[in-house]
């Protein structure tokens, strides 16, 4: 194509046009951050599979095929709507710090700092998230959807242009060890576009957990999840990581491993208009969309205009005062007391509403609230413990919804890169990084400490109408996820878009408030616009206050929304964002 022609289909999008067509189905539907992942979804789907097969196929597909910003040793938040039930549940798929760390031990041994490379590991969560899913809501084993991940690291894919990319970006933190280089660089570089990529190692280990499974099922199919889940966590794989964590002077060991075991747990929920907004809890920022909503319920966004400067500034500022109560309230809630019913409370929203200025932006990240006591202003606020400076270039997520035949529903943002901590040799497998969004301050809410989980930013959704399923749906995007996915909710429940326009619609994002990854940095009154956006509103807001910089026109990292929507005749609707390879198939 062109470059005339690539500028004329770009701008038929603002003519009310997408780029890609939806993916329309009567009988099941995915859309996920790669091809080859919707793709391994859609075939467990075709074989008989259920959504959370499917989903736990696409998502160990994920971290082969994306293992440059999702690791299968990495993370994997979860949830699943039982339409039988007509129950949401969710899987807390974020490890938990090992034993042996602690901030004492960061301050003493790491100069303050929470260093690059093992010592930030946390316990690896997504195995057993993706086996307690299947074995939970599942109607199939480890071997059954891991088949198509083992197929693709065993006899290699091309690599597409954004994992390419990505990888030549940063070739430079790959080859910092010798296994990373080893498997991200084959024959000293980065692999290029249509490049066939081989990761023997993780086929390796994955095929290992499918033997296991195998074996064990002659006990029953449960017997052979645990099978697989202890050839993980208590077989040879972890011997090996545990093994060199001991070489190389880390904290995670073999009892880590072995007592690990993901939290199944309820989710959380806020109504915004007749819609019900549901995520997973405040061990993730999940509920930073459920804050922002209750804080936008009010207000009458369509008059304003989609995108208008009156618009793109009462949503950043209501997403401001969110951040700022992320900021001294969210943690995981077996360590720390979160006021989790009264930062829900729509009564403490409406308090917090009168901090939004129409007329001037806060300038900072505004203060956070009383939430228990019912104040607007948290009395003994002293300000971010965040550091200054440029955040350097991170990567971060994917994801991946299904929607099956039966009207189950899978939503799920696996993570973890292979640029911040080494492969272990033999497996593969960058072992979650996830440390990185914790702090060293003892009284902050996500502080490290033995056992507890990181403050963790991946975070899926669903939403209901009337109790009536209308889609799961996530981002990838570090603290651009809660920010992303509300503009694409808006876009569908208050403008009406058809959800590929809606995916595809000109952002925004706030970081106004302390970076959720080491060393959290902090950009005062920073806002980023797309450059679709239109100059005429950039400068109104930079009238009202707002310190605004630009972000070309479909900037990967304003999200890569996923979805699929469930329409009242029944009708799957998939839609998949083209700022990343995102893509959506469904019959």
């Amino acid at each position: 194509m062109t470059l005339d022609a690539m500028q004329d289909r770009v701008s038929s999008v603002t003519r009310g046009r997408s780029l890609r067509p939806e993916a329309l189905g009567t009988r099941h539907a995915v859309a996920a951050g790669h091809p080859l992942a919707a793709l391994a979804a859609f075939r467990i789907l075709e074989a008989g599979g259920n959504a959370v097969d499917a989903g736990v196929a696409g998502g160990i597909c994920l971290g082969v095929v994306h293992s440059d910003m999702v690791n299968v040793a990495g993370v994997a938040p979860i949830m699943v709507y039982d339409a039988s039930r007509r129950e949401v549940t969710t899987i807390a798929g974020v490890g938990t710090w090992p034993r042996r760390a602690s901030v004492d031990f960061f301050r003493r041994e790491c100069r303050g700092e929470i260093p690059a490379g093992i010592l930030r590991t946390v316990v690896p969560a997504a195995p057993d998230a993706w086996i307690t899913a299947l074995e939970r809501f599942g109607t199939l084993g480890f071997a059954e959807v891991a088949a198509p991940a083992i197929e693709l690291a065993r006899d290699g894919f091309p690599v597409g242009p954004f994992t390419a990319e990505i990888l030549a970006q940063n070739a430079e933190k790959l080859r910092r060890w010798p296994s990373t280089a080893a498997v991200y660089l084959p024959d000293g570089r980065p692999p290029a576009t249509g490049q066939r990529w081989v990761q023997a190692d993780l086929a390796r280990t994955l095929a290992y957990m499918a033997e296991e499974d195998r074996a064990g099922r002659r006990r029953g199919r449960e017997a052979g999840l645990q099978a697989a889940r202890d050839a993980f966590y208590r077989g040879d794989i972890a011997a090996a990581i545990a093994r060199y964590h001991a070489d190389e002077g880390g904290l995670l060991d073999r009892e880590d491993l072995a007592e690990f075991r993901v939290g199944v747990e309820p989710a959380v929920h806020a109504p915004f208009r007749d819609y019900e907004v549901w995520t997973c809890g405040f061990w993730c920022q999940g509920p930073v969309l459920l804050q922002i909503l209750n804080l936008l319920a009010p207000v009458e966004l369509r008059g304003l205009g989609h995108n208008s400067p009156a618009y793109v500034h009462v949503l950043t500022e209501a997403m401001k005062l969110a951040f700022a109560d992320r900021e001294v309230y969210y943690g995981d809630p077996r360590h720390v007391k979160v006021p989790a019913e009264a930062l829900l409370d729509p009564a403490y929203a409406e308090i917090r509403r009168r901090l939004i200025d129409p007329g001037r932006a806060w300038p900072e990240m505004p203060p956070p609230g009383d939430p228990a006591a019912r104040q607007a202003v948290a009395a003994a606020w002293t300000g971010p413990t965040a550091a200054g400076g440029k955040t350097p270039p991170g990567l971060d997520t994917s994801y991946i919804a299904v929607v099956d035949r039966d009207g189950n529903a899978f939503s799920a943002t696996p993570s973890d890169v292979p640029t911040d901590t080494p492969i272990v040799p033999g497996t593969g497998l960058a072992v979650s990084s996830r440390g990185s969004q914790s702090w060293l301050e003892p009284e902050h809410p996500s502080a490290v400490a033995p056992g507890k989980r990181p403050r963790l930013t991946p975070n899926p959704a669903m939403l209901f109408r009337n109790g009536r399923l209308v889609m799961p749906f996530g981002t990838p995007g570090g603290d651009v996820q809660t920010q992303a996915m509300l503009q694409v909710l808006l876009n569908l429940v208050v403008f009406d878009l058809g959800p590929q326009a809606a995916v595809e619609a000109p952002r925004f994002a706030t970081q106004s408030f302390p970076d959720s990854f080491w060393p959290h940095r902090y950009h005062p009154g920073r806002l980023l616009l797309e450059s679709r956006i239109d100059d005429a509103t950039a400068g109104e807001l930079d009238r009202l206050g707002h310190r605004v910089e630009r972000w070309g026109p479909w900037e990967w990292r304003a999200g890569g929304v996923c979805l699929v929507r469930v329409d009242e005749a029944g009708v799957r609707w998939g839609a998949a964002d083209p700022r990343r390879d995102a893509y959506a198939v469904a019959r």
